[in-house]
């Protein structure tokens, strides 16, 4: 289930800067960079901010990595 939630909301949050960087301004760009580079770290650290968040809300994990997709 977190699994699920993670991606929706990664989703959310990309197409949401590609819609402001459109129409609001260049510089939402570094939102995508920002989100970008926390997946990149996660991968090798092990270790999501969203996944933390997610936990304290009550969102049940499912698996053992972090922030990866199976």
């Amino acid at each position: 289930m977190l699994n699920t939630y993670f991606r929706i909301i990664v989703g959310f949050m990309v197409l949401l800067s590609v819609v402001l960087t459109v129409y609001v301004s260049p510089h939402w760009m570094w939102f995508t960079v920002f989100i970008g580079v926390n997946l990149i770290q996660s991968a090798f650290t092990k270790w999501c901010l969203l996944e933390t968040i997610l936990q304290k809300l009550g969102i049940k994990k499912e698996g053992s990595s972090s922030c990866s997709v199976k």
